[in-house]
C-alpha cells in the first residue's frame, strides 16, 4: 500500500455513522467538490447520489454490511457489501476526493474481496457501474474484473439516485472470480 494513504482500519459501519458517510459519499461523485478526485459523476448526475435512509437501510441489512474506512479516525472511504448466495455484491463505493489516486481505493476493493469470501464462502464479486463511466470501469477491470454486457436500467425519475443529465444512462455488471 502506498505510505501516504498511511495506517487504515476498516469496520462496520453503525447508525452514528450514516452522516459522515453520507457526506463522504456525496463528496465523492457529485458537485463540484467531487471534481478534486477523479470518480466524479458531476457531469452525467445532478442530485444526491444518496440519503441517510439508503445508508441506514444498506448498514441494517442482515445479509451484509457498509465497510467503513478509517484513517486516523476519520471516516475516508466506505463500500457495500452483500452475500446473495454464490457470490457477493459490491457497491456504495467511495474515497475521499483528496485521497484519490494514491493506492487508498485498491487496498480497499482488495480487502472487501478478502472479507467477502472468507465470510460468505463465495466465488465471484458482482457490483453495477454506470456503463458511460468508461474509466472507471477500465480501473475496475485492472483489478481483475470484468465486463458482462449485461445491462439494467438507470432509475429515471427517481432523484434519489440523482438527476440524469443524459438519457443513455444505464448499469452494466461487472464480474469477478474470487478463487
Amino acid at each position: 500500500m502506498d505510505t501516504t494513504t498511511g495506517r487504515l482500519t476498516y469496520r462496520d459501519a453503525t447508525d452514528a455513522d450514516v452522516d459522515e458517510i453520507v457526506a463522504l459519499i456525496e463528496s465523492a461523485y457529485r458537485g463540484d467538490a467531487s471534481r478534486a478526485g477523479w470518480t466524479t459523476e458531476a457531469d452525467i448526475l445532478q442530485g444526491q447520489r444518496t440519503d441517510p435512509e439508503g445508508v441506514l437501510e444498506v448498514i441494517k441489512s442482515p445479509d451484509g454490511c457498509l465497510l467503513t474506512v478509517e484513517r486516523d479516525g476519520v471516516v475516508v472511504a466506505c463500500c457495500q457489501l452483500e452475500h446473495r448466495g454464490a457470490h457477493a455484491y459490491f457497491g456504495m463505493f467511495a474515497v475521499s476526493p483528496a485521497l484519490q489516486g494514491a493506492g487508498l481505493g485498491k487496498a480497499i476493493i482488495a480487502e472487501a474481496e478478502r472479507r467477502s469470501r472468507e465470510a460468505w464462502d463465495v466465488t465471484e464479486m458482482h457490483m453495477t457501474v454506470i456503463s458511460v463511466r468508461e474509466d472507471l470501469i477500465a480501473w475496475y477491470e485492472r483489478r481483475g474484473y470484468r465486463r458482462t454486457g449485461e445491462m439494467s436500467p438507470f432509475p429515471y425519475g427517481d432523484e434519489r439516485f440523482g438527476i440524469p443529465q443524459r438519457d443513455d444512462l444505464q448499469f452494466e455488471l461487472l464480474v469477478k472470480p474470487l478463487v
